[in-house]
């Protein structure tokens, strides 16, 4: 506690203990908030209190605990000691003749009953040898622990499942390309049986073999010249390179008995291919060449003022524009995967010979019973026991149900699979929000750079740490009870009772927050009917209700609720 806080109140203990003259009473102290509130963990108290003139014995010692206190517990604050003026000692001190005025700032440690308690002030007075007995002055009441609901709203969030890659469709493409001579447009047979031109005809093959999995989009084809000689000679020569291509490719199709489009074009002089070989190349003189480019549009002005380039001309034709001499095919094809009905058929019949994804893909999409998905991602970690995700999302299952220490070894063992698994981070995060501990859930939510709901997650881990406003905003669009809950503490009503209208199956904590927005709009009405609904699905909220200082104003509807 701050030590001008207890010298605040061991001036005024000293008022009422050594010189009679004054008795202390709650009215000498203010205390704010009133009620106290909870607030990440700790309940802070700022305390402001009025010390009369002529109230403190210029010979005494006072030394001030302020505790708070509720049926079965206690919490003592730092005690601090404080003098009159002809006292010597290193105390601080305080005038008899003029009194004052003092703030202090204390916090205590939160407990559970916290919640209904009071703050007292203890005093110990001592004139000389003689120590003066000085009744308790009651300075507060009640705790105001809404915010420390966050550790049972975030039950109910959306937590982190580790999300399945599949794909039904998977776009793929398989490219070859064939080189000209100089001036040329026919095809070679060295071009024609090189790998990249057969695995393209093979990828034909493979379309027409399996057209179920495996359906052809079309061909394209590319054909250029090198950016040599004149612009109209090169333009018919890339035209004619492109309609040779073309007729290879299309006989390749009708052997294998294939349909589809070939899309073709073609490029006069393939500049742009020219400056990109230019920059990965090693010819000394590069930057000159590469300014030329970048000055001259003119593709007869560009090649002119290259071809003057002596020293580099000859390095130009042998290892670059030999390359541009080309016409470029590609297959687009997609890899068609099985379809639902397909993927639960195998599943029941031979689950081995799904891939992880699909098994993810099962559980995660497929499945609407609990047992079945469960069943699923145990069999995924058979399986494939090193990938983590399944791990994790066993363990999400098991939060679901409340079995938390199962749900903390599932996401151990994900972890254990990868470290970097943020997924199973954020949920050892909110593992340690259900229990209270800020820091180790913050440890843990921070080391999740990427997760499914990792910002509702920081949400949550926000409203924990008194972080309202930050709260507010990263679940303004999240329609459960804590989304609801950061727009309560955030003083934002309106946004809160639009989230909890969104939620789909309410339970007792969302008409208990609707309840207590109630209160805090002082509709009795609402808090009446929405702790009726509660009760009615949790009993236990009628002895929290009653234990609520949100609830303060409304005793008697909370007394009949029991």
């Amino acid at each position: 506690m701050n030590k001008n806080i207890i010298y605040l109140f061991s001036a005024a203990a000293l008022l009422a203990s050594c010189s009679g003259k004054l008795k202390l009473t709650a009215d000498n102290f203010s205390v704010t908030p009133t009620p106290l509130e909870y607030v990440a963990g700790e309940v802070p108290a700022t305390i402001s209190a009025n010390i009369p003139a002529k109230a403190m014995p210029k010979k005494a010692i006072v030394t001030c605990t302020p505790y708070l206190k509720w049926n079965g517990g206690q919490s003592v604050g730092s005690s601090a000691t404080f003098q009159g003026e002809k006292v010597e000692a290193n105390n601080t001190i305080i005038s008899y003749k003029n009194g004052g005025n003092a703030t202090m700032r204390s916090s205590f440690p939160f407990q559970n009953g916290m919640q209904n308690s009071e703050l007292w002030m203890q005093f110990t007075a001592k004139k000389g040898n003689k120590t003066i007995s000085v009744p308790d002055v009651k300075i507060g009441y009640g705790v105001q622990c809404t915010a420390a609901l966050v550790s049972e709203t975030s039950r109910d969030a959306n937590h982190s499942v580790a999300q399945d890659n599949f794909q039904r469709i998977i776009s793929q493409k398989q490219a070859a390309s064939i080189k000209f001579l100089i001036g040329q447009a026919n095809l070679r047979g060295s071009e024609l049986n090189s790998k990249n031109v057969q695995e393209f005809i093979q990828t034909l093959k493979n379309i027409k073999s399996d057209e179920q999995s495996l359906v052809l989009q079309n061909v394209e084809i590319s054909a250029y010249a090198s950016p040599d000689g004149a612009y109209s000679i090169n333009e018919k020569l890339a035209a004619k390179r492109g309609a040779v291509s073309e007729n290879y490719v299309s006989g390749q199709m009708k052997k294998q008995k294939l349909n589809g489009n070939i899309d073709t074009k073609y490029t006069a002089e393939d500049w742009d291919g020219f400056q990109e070989l230019v920059k990965q190349s090693n010819l000394e003189d590069k930057d000159i060449i590469l300014r030329v480019l970048s000055m001259y549009q003119d593709p007869e002005q560009r090649e002119r003022e290259i071809r003057n380039i002596a020293t580099v001309y000859g390095e130009l034709a042998t290892a670059v524009l030999p390359e541009l001499r080309r016409a470029r095919m590609v297959i687009n094809y997609d890899v068609v995967g099985r379809s639902d009905e397909e993927i639960l058929s195998q599943f029941n019949a031979d689950a081995s010979k799904l891939s992880v994804e699909e098994i993810l893909y099962a559980a995660n999409c497929l499945s609407d019973n609990e047992r079945l998905t469960s069943n699923m991602y145990v069999r995924a970690t058979e399986l494939y026991p090193n990938d983590y995700r399944a791990y994790n999302n066993l363990g999400v299952k098991a939060m679901e149900h409340g079995d938390y220490d199962s749900a903390t070894s599932f996401f151990k063992k994900a972890l254990s699979k990868n470290t970097n698994a943020g997924e199973a981070n954020v949920n050892l995060g909110y593992m340690e929000l259900f229990k209270g501990n800020i820091a180790d859930a913050e440890y843990y939510i921070a080391k999740a750079a990427t997760a499914d709901n990792l910002k509702e997650a920081q949400g949550n881990l926000y409203i924990a740490q008194g972080k309202y406003g930050q709260a507010a905003s990263y679940l303004s669009e999240v329609s459960n009870n804590s989304g609801a809950l950061a727009q309560i503490m955030n003083n934002d009503y309106a946004t809160a009772t639009k989230l909890l209208n969104g939620i789909k199956n309410a339970n007792a904590m969302t008409y208990y927050l609707k309840a207590i927005i109630g209160a805090r709009t002082n509709s009795g009405s609402d808090v009446s009917e929405n702790l009726q609904k509660a009760v009615s699905m949790d009993s236990t909220f009628a002895t929290r209700a009653l234990n609520d200082v949100e609830f303060a104003k409304y005793a008697s509807i909370v007394k009949a609720l029991r």
